[in-house]
C-alpha cells in the first residue's frame, strides 16, 4: 500500500504496519515494541484508539 503524505489526518487515526517509519513512530508513541503493536492491530485492528485501549489494558 502506498503511502499518499497528503493525507496525514488518517495517520493519527489508523496504524500502518507496512512503512519502517510509521512501526518506529507508533511503537516509540505507544510505549510497545513492534511484535506487541503487531499483536494489538491482529486483535481489534488498525484504528489508533482500538489499539491503544488495547494495549493499556494488557499493562
Amino acid at each position: 500500500m502506498s503511502d499518499d503524505k497528503s493525507k496525514t489526518g488518517n495517520d493519527r487515526k489508523l496504524i500502518s504496519l507496512e512503512q519502517e517509519y510509521e512501526l518506529r513512530d507508533w511503537t516509540q508513541s505507544l510505549g510497545c515494541t513492534e511484535k506487541q503493536l503487531r499483536a494489538a492491530v491482529e486483535a481489534v485492528g488498525n484504528s489508533a484508539d482500538a489499539v491503544r485501549k488495547y494495549l493499556s489494558g494488557r499493562k
